[in-house]
């Protein structure tokens, strides 16, 4: 075996790199703004859906998760509001709160794109498949736990922090298997970018998509996890 080439090694930080990469990618295109995150990472203990709006999506295959993205208020107004605009509509036309329905739903689309984005980059990368649920987008007033210890081997926990253009916050965090990918051989990763074809994708994805409903009650989260 040539030790050159398997010594390659995608691990934890380098998958929640790339997952950091689809959000800002997928964001800026949207918004035609500036999303960026810090160049530090957090360990946690736990992953949590808090106050005021946020989304988790579960993903399983060549290896399981679970991603979190928590927004405060006015970050998912923001994003909302730019995304819209940018699609051409006007301002009188688009809800003036976080807690609308409407809000939720754009907002979930998004994210839908980012894991979309993400998966992609899994099976062009990593040669590996994996698969999501849709992105539920709730509508919080306390902090909900979510444990999905139960479906990871060797759970490890990570949090990135996410600025706006106007310096707004949200976090996303990782749970994830401990996993790492060895690279045994050249193989070529290519990424066909279609920045038109991305945005038409979202459009379409959007118009067809149901609303929402926001949701802060426990047990219907859990129902909806299967717990």
């Amino acid at each position: 075996m040539n030790t050159q080439k398997s010594s390659i090694v995608f691990g934890t930080e380098d998958l929640l790199m790339s997952l950091c990469n689809s959000v800002t990618k997928v964001l800026n295109l949207a918004t035609q703004s500036q999303i960026h995150y810090s160049g530090m990472v957090q360990r946690i203990t736990k992953t949590c859906l808090k106050p005021d709006i946020g989304c988790f999506v579960l993903f399983d295959g060549g290896f399981s998760g679970l991603v979190v993205v928590n927004f405060s208020g006015q970050a998912a107004m923001e994003l909302y509001e730019t995304y819209m605009l940018n699609m051409g509509m006007s301002k009188s036309d688009l809800a003036s709160s976080y807690t609308s329905d409407e809000v939720a739903n754009v907002m979930g689309e998004l994210m839908n794109q980012v894991l979309g984005d993400f998966t992609s980059k899994v099976r062009r990368e990593l040669q590996t498949q994996i698969t999501q649920n849709q992105p539920k987008m709730l509508v919080l007033s306390k902090q909900v736990v979510l444990s999905v210890d139960a479906n990871l081997d060797q759970p490890e926990f990570r949090r990135v922090t996410f600025y706006t253009d106007r310096n707004n916050i949200f976090y996303l965090e990782l749970a994830i298997d401990r996993t790492e990918f060895i690279k045994l051989f050249d193989f070529e990763s290519k990424e066909v970018t279609d920045t038109d074809a991305l945005m038409a994708q979202a459009h379409e994805s959007l118009a067809a998509a149901p609303v929402a409903t926001p949701a802060n009650d426990h047990d219907e989260l859990l129902r909806s996890l299967d717990m």
